[in-house]
């Protein structure tokens, strides 16, 4: 009779839960109905009896694992504290006895054993309360050691690798500390950099963004310190720009802590050059309020030296022999503030501004002998004095807003981004020449180049995520840039008597308006095993350039214009994953590849902007596949990329008569060729080799074909190249750790000059902060034939931590230790032969002093901190 007095209850019970949610009730899954209760309480400090919120409220019980047959430990239900330090677990079996574990930062965890009280044959009133039980307060007591004045030190892994991106954590490059983010880009997997700072990935041009956004800044002009990591997106899908299709992204994440309590380093630096810097982060958070600052100065002086050796032909031919030194000083700020406020649980605003400023002085003396290859031989000397001044200043902000919804995953987040830039150049140019016999001056003439532009650019972006369920996501955004760019450059020449007179034929004005509109839209399905995602972006470009002293309008526009991409990825046994990827990229010319002026700044490299120009548009196919080795954690991953463009914009020479001196010349300039591909197997291997040694090796081998389809102009040669880059990391002794990085790059064809399309729009001629001359504007070629000579070079860094946490520390790091970095370019053209040798700051010592600090406050935790930890891009998520 007991038994079916029980059995009736309990079928009763389970219509009567079943139908009233709210009081615990659910459905089994399989189908079948069992009654469920619920747990309710409230944690509280054991002390004080104050409240605790968003504390960590897990209930745990002992299930059978279907496949090991085995019993283990299973989390049914979760949650966090709400503000009063409530929480309420719901559908919880009745029957079994469950141990509930409560954990939060700054306290003791604590771990209880809880069930429900069903008595048998009790009083059905009874029976239905046990269903319902409250665990009152639940005291906890603080962890004392996390109350103390303590130093963050949370460490992630110098390198994640995922596979659809590689994250290089700043903090762990020794030897980058003082430096710039080309210094940081120099030991980042996959990536390129040459001694003038031009960064290349896959042997072309990747499009360079600042915290998810495009930037006009160069890489010269961002500290090193003021990075918190570096994203590496080779193929990025429909959710990212579509712009820098032929190498991908390159996504600089800056500093920005929300830690609770307060915190921040200070830090200096000096080089064997007696360059100094100075910084500054601190962060602090009080309940709703996140504030941050991150302040950096620093000065360079950059060295470099070079020759060419150039052959001309003509009636007769001549041969040119050159020699350069250039050397450049400058030093320049870069602020960062920021403010979150936390309207509630769900709902934030943030409020970041930045300005940025700089001054650089490079000079340049070239020594020219030069034969004229007839009969007799005769031969003539030159000397060329060239004195530059530039600055730059670059101030913005952006105002973002993210909701949060109840469903985990479900998101809107909407940001307006504003940018503005003036800089500003003058460069002077006295050219002597020289009696043969003698060494005296025959002949002095001077030139004068100012240069001057602005900037402003706005981009407004809404994104949302709906995860349709616990397999499924919806993703769409969309976004619109505009951005207008007035430059002008004038020429003047110097009369005898030294008095500068204006050249109006040589000079320039011009200003453009370049306008994009997007949206897009990404469907990802991850299974058991197979996942994939099903991407389209829409663009609409508009660009309009314009000399106003002339009259003239350039337009090129693309009403619509479709970037579709796929992502099929399968998770293997024993961490394995293979992903197959797809995904069409635009690459607009960027400013100075569509600046009509005419750059006579060096006389062997006079260069000039195509506003003609169209984008280029390129198919991207890659296949990747990734392992990890649980044991150490390492970590291979593999890719096998194909890259097809078409409309290449490329370099191309033209011979035109000089305006101020009648002689025939040669113009760099830039026009859409045929088509290119490039095609490779990359390969990175992260491993711990022993305790004390960890090592990243990066191997790129590649070929690249350009078809210019340029009648006269032969085709380039194609063969095959590689690129390794291996880096170490090296814990000697106690507190002392070691890195050494190295590179090789063997022979490689010349890269076709294709956008990045991140621009630097109205720079006024400017360039790089610390370019070491020689090259001109548009870089390190003259024609699109050609290749580079192999290189390689070797950094190495010690850093010592010391005081009690390890709060503060020293870094002693030197760079191209063997003096074997140089830039050895051939290149040929109808109308010349030419070889460029040059090498930059070889063996620069850097001492850095770093000294963090913090006050941890457990009070302040809130479940945002930890939001984005340890995300590695290993499922459908291909976007940011």
């Amino acid at each position: 009779m007991r038994t079916l007095i029980l059995t009736l209850s309990l079928v009763l019970l389970s219509v009567i839960t079943f139908s009233q949610p709210p009081n615990g009730g659910g459905n089994r899954p399989g189908g079948g109905q069992m009654p469920t209760g619920r747990f309710y309480g409230k944690v509280v400090e054991a002390k004080s009896g104050k409240h605790i919120d968003y504390a960590s409220v897990q209930l745990i019980q002992n299930k059978m694992d279907t496949v090991t047959k085995k019993r283990k430990e299973t989390v049914i239900a979760g949650m966090l504290t709400k503000a009063n330090g409530e929480f309420s677990l719901e559908n919880i079996p009745v029957f079994g006895q469950s141990k509930l574990k409560i954990s939060v930062v700054g306290y003791k965890s604590i771990e209880m054993t809880v069930s429900f009280d069903v008595k048998m044959g009790g009083d059905m009133s009874a029976m239905l309360g046990a269903l319902d039980k409250d665990l009152g307060n639940i005291k906890i007591d603080f962890e004392e050691k996390l109350l103390e004045n303590v130093t963050v030190t949370a460490s992630n892994p110098g390198l994640r690798l995922g596979i659809d991106r590689k994250v290089f954590n700043v903090d762990k490059n020794i030897v980058s500390a003082g430096g710039t983010a080309e210094d940081v880009m120099k030991n980042v997997p996959s990536v390129s950099v040459d001694i003038d700072g031009n960064v290349t990935m896959r042997n072309n041009t990747p499009q360079l963004f600042v915290d998810g956004r495009p930037t006009t800044l160069s890489l010269d002009q961002i500290p090193a310190d003021a990075i918190e990591s570096v994203e590496v997106i080779t193929n990025p899908s429909a959710k990212f720009d579509a712009s820098g299709g032929t190498a991908g992204i390159l996504n600089i994440v800056l500093k920005k802590n929300k830690k609770v309590g307060y915190n921040g380093s200070i830090r200096t630096s000096i080089d064997s050059r007696a360059r100094i810097g100075l910084g500054v982060d601190l962060n602090v958070r009080q309940e709703k309020i996140n504030f941050f600052v991150n302040s950096n100065y620093n000065q360079r002086k950059s060295i470099s030296n070079g020759t060419t050796d150039r052959i001309t032909y003509g009636t007769p031919n001549s041969q040119l022999f050159q020699t350069d030194k250039s050397i450049s000083v400058g030093n320049f700020f870069h602020n960062r503030a920021g403010l979150d406020y936390l309207i509630d649980n769900r709902n934030t605003i943030s409020l970041t501004g930045n300005l940025m400023q700089g001054n650089f002085t490079p000079e340049t003396f070239s020594s020219m002998k030069t034969d004229l290859l007839s009969i007799p031989l005769t031969s003539s000397l030159a000397e060329r004095f060239s004195n530059s001044k530039s600055t730059f200043r670059n101030k913005g902000g952006m105002l973002s807003y993210k909701r949060n919804f109840p469903k985990q995953g479900h998101e809107i987040t909407a940001d307006v981004t504003y940018n503005r830039s003036k800089n500003s150049s003058s460069n002077l140019i006295k050219s002597d020449s020289l009696d043969y016999t003698n060494k005296n001056i025959v002949k002095t003439s001077s030139q004068r180049q100012d240069g001057k532009g602005s900037s402003e650019s706005l981009v407004v972006q809404v994104d949302y995520t709906n995860p349709l369920s616990v397999k499924s996501k919806l993703e769409l955004g969309a976004r619109a840039s505009i951005r207008k760019s007035d430059t002008r450059n004038d020429f003047f020449l110097y009369s005898s008597s030294g008095t500068p007179i204006y050249n109006p034929l040589a000079s320039v004005n011009y200003n453009s308006t370049d306008k994009i509109y997007a949206a897009y839209s990404t469907y990802s399905n991850q299974g058991k095993n197979f996942g994939y995602q099903l991407g389209l972006r829409i663009e609409s470009s508009d660009y309009q350039g314009r000399l106003p002293d002339k009259g003239q309008v350039f337009d090129i526009k693309f009403p619509v214009s479709l970037f579709p991409s796929v992502f099929l990825s399968n998770k293997m046994k024993d961490d394995q994953v293979m992903q197959l990827n797809y995904t069409r990229k635009i690459n607009r010319p960027n400013f100075y590849q569509l600046y009509p002026y005419t750059d006579f700044s060096d006389s062997l490299n006079i260069s000039r902007g195509n506003p003609d120009l169209n984008p280029e548009f390129t198919n991207s196919v890659e296949l990747s596949y990734q392992k990890i080795f649980k044991k150490n954690n390492n970590n291979f991953l593999a890719s096998i990329y194909y890259k097809n463009t078409n409309a290449l914009i490329t370099r191309f020479q033209v011979k035109e008569t000089n305006v101020l001196t009648g002689k025939d010349i040669l113009i760099n300039t830039y026009i859409n060729a045929a088509s290119s591909y490039v095609t490779g197997l990359e390969l990175t291997l992260k491993t711990k080799m022993t305790k004390w040694w960890d090592m990243t090796t990066n191997v790129n081998l590649f070929t690249s074909k350009i078809n210019t389809g340029i009648a006269g102009q032969p085709e380039p040669e194609q063969f095959a190249s590689w690129f390794g880059k291996l880096n170490n990391t090296f814990k000697v002794f106690k507190n002392f750790t070691m890195q050494l990085s190295g590179e090789y790059q063997s022979k490689t064809i010349l890269p076709p000059g294709g956008s990045g399309s991140s621009g630097g729009g109205g720079r006024g001629g400017g360039g790089g902060m610390f370019g070491g001359g020689g090259g001109g504007m548009f870089g390190q070629s003259s024609s699109s034939q050609g290749y580079v000579r192999a290189n390689y070079y070797v950094d190495a860094g010690l850093r010592y931590e010391f005081m009690k946490t390890k709060q503060a520390s020293v870094s002693l790091n030197i760079n191209d230790i063997f003096r074997t970095r140089r830039s050895d370019v051939h290149s040929e053209s109808p109308y010349f032969t030419q070889d460029v040798f040059r090498r930059r700051d070889p063996q620069v010592l850097r001492l850095s002093f770093n000294w963090r600090f913090g006050k941890f406050d457990t009070n302040l935790f809130k479940r945002k901190n930890n939001k984005n930890q340890g995300t590695e891009g290993m499922d459908m998520n291909m976007g940011q």
